[in-house]
């Protein structure tokens, strides 16, 4: 599971705030002076800390700008192969000892890998912290394993791929639609890895990953909590500030080609109702600066919100309620950011009796229809206010807290980026909102993905494996 991120927004939680707190109350909450402070590290790494001294606790976050974007045709899936791998030991810490100190410390870790980093982190008592800085600039500079250990953990890895992937009809139709809406982004590439690169992989093609991108100028380390920022930074120097810096390699555009016209892609794999998804190419929000991407961007946001913002909602409304409804379930989102295209999506499962081509035209109907009509202040209050409630609950977390800072980092946004997304879309009017409705919903940027349910046998047949692991994008 992605974590969630401010600058990686997609349809907002359900409000939990209601409507007893009005939207000037939020904004207050939310535009708080930013407290975080960044350093850079004489070998060139970043170090991140924030205070929040609510609890005597810490998290600690080791972000690396290194995901499956920046994989080659013929090893996809080796970055997240290789954050497994980071847990296999050290000269000094043996195999599983990295996790069983952490335990003992009274800490959880873990670790996880997208498309645009991987991330490993601690949730620790404060009082622990330069022990946990210590064990992770460790295998930050040092990690080893026989290649044994590798071929026994890739088989971990494959079977994580069965059944996160090949197990889910779903989750297959989305690995397809990526591979069809994107010819030159690797964002066309599953981040598990395709099984036939898995089955190919050896142990120096992670090594050499590793020594590729694991320097210190391409990593930051994120500590919130009860901590003392002169204390962290000393840590920091005495610990990661060791390492030797290196060159981080360039890295080339692979800048996505103009779409010319509607691809589509019919997937057929057992499960129990159809599936459709139709998703557009739309502007990456890439800073603060006033672009008529980043306000597009932020009113396709708010556009996803109107259309599947809260219970009832707009495609709630009017496909999924009612007798004579087309849908059991209907979402939208907007990605909004990161270090590769964005897409705006809608998706749906049809009511028995109906099709995917009768939800096609419906959803698309209802964007046709706010590009028509608009929206009213209302709604934009409402949704706006549902932002607001949302993230002023979720920094009651200092693990979330943390989570933003890196995300912010990994797109090289500034610290506050937060707080300035919340009042950037806060100034997003209902005629912006009307206006992306009908610039970027035509047919030629769009990508339309179909699950056809099958019957009988599976579509992949299982293979034997003794070992699995929880998520795609976690260990």
């Amino acid at each position: 599971m992605k974590p969630f991120s401010l600058l990686v927004l997609r349809a907002p939680v359900r409000c939990l705030l209601g409507l007893a707190l009005t939207l000037t109350q939020l904004s207050a909450q939310a535009q708080t002076p930013p407290e975080a402070q960044q350093f850079t590290l004489s070998n060139g790494m970043t170090l991140i800390v924030k205070v929040d001294k609510r609890a005597p606790t810490a998290v600690h976050m080791l972000w690396v700008r290194v995901g499956s974007m920046d994989e080659v045709d013929g090893v996809s899936g080796v970055a997240h192969v290789l954050e497994h791998m980071l847990f296999k030991g050290t000269a000094t810490v043996k195999q599983g000892e990295f996790s069983r100190r952490v335990a003992a410390l009274g800490g959880r870790e873990n670790a996880f890998t997208n498309k645009d980093y991987t991330g490993y982190y601690q949730q620790i008592p404060a009082k622990r912290l330069s022990e946990v800085m210590a064990l992770e600039a460790d295998r930050f500079a040092h990690n080893q394993w026989p290649d044994a250990e590798f071929v026994k953990e890739l088989e971990v890895v494959k079977e994580e791929r069965r059944m996160r992937t090949e197990d889910s009809p779903r989750m297959l139709m989305y690995e397809q639609l990526n591979a069809t809406q994107f010819v030159a982004s690797p964002y066309r590439r599953p981040v598990v890895g395709w099984m036939n690169d898995l089955d190919a992989m050896t142990p120096q093609d992670a090594r050499d990953f590793y020594r590729r991108w694991y320097v210190p100028a391409n990593a930051a380390v994120v500590v919130v909590g009860d901590v003392d920022v002169a204390e962290v930074r000393r840590l920091a120097e005495t610990s990661y500030g060791q390492i030797p810096a290196g060159v981080v390699p360039a890295r080339k555009p692979r800048e996505e080609p103009v779409q010319t016209g509607t691809r589509r892609v019919l997937v057929k794999a057992p499960a129990d109702q159809a599936y459709i998804t139709l998703s557009w190419k739309v502007p990456n929000f890439s800073g603060f600066e006033t672009t008529d991407d980043n306000r597009d961007a932020l009113a396709l946001t708010l556009l996803s919100a109107v259309l599947d913002g809260y219970s009832g909602a707009r495609l709630d409304r009017a496909l999924a309620q009612g007798e004579g409804r087309l849908a059991d379930s209907v979402g939208a989102s907007n990605t909004m950011s990161g270090r590769g295209p964005q897409v705006f999506m809608l998706d749906a499962v049809p009511a028995k009796g109906k099709t995917p081509e009768q939800l096609e035209a419906a959803l698309r109907a209802q964007i046709a229809r706010i590009a028509k009509e608009g929206v009213s202040e209302a709604e934009m209050r409402r949704v706006k206010a549902q932002w607001m409630a949302s993230n002023v609950y979720q920094r009651d977390s200092i693990f979330n807290q943390a989570r933003e800072l890196g995300n912010a980092w990994i797109e090289g946004m500034p610290l506050d980026s937060a707080e300035r997304v919340l009042e950037s879309l806060n100034t997003i009017t209902p005629a912006q909102v009307q206006a992306v409705a009908a610039k970027y919903f035509g047919d030629d940027t769009l990508t339309v993905a179909t699950l056809l349910p099958q019957t009988g046998a599976r579509a992949f047949p299982r293979k034997p494996s003794a070992a699995s692991r929880h998520g795609e994008s976690t260990r």
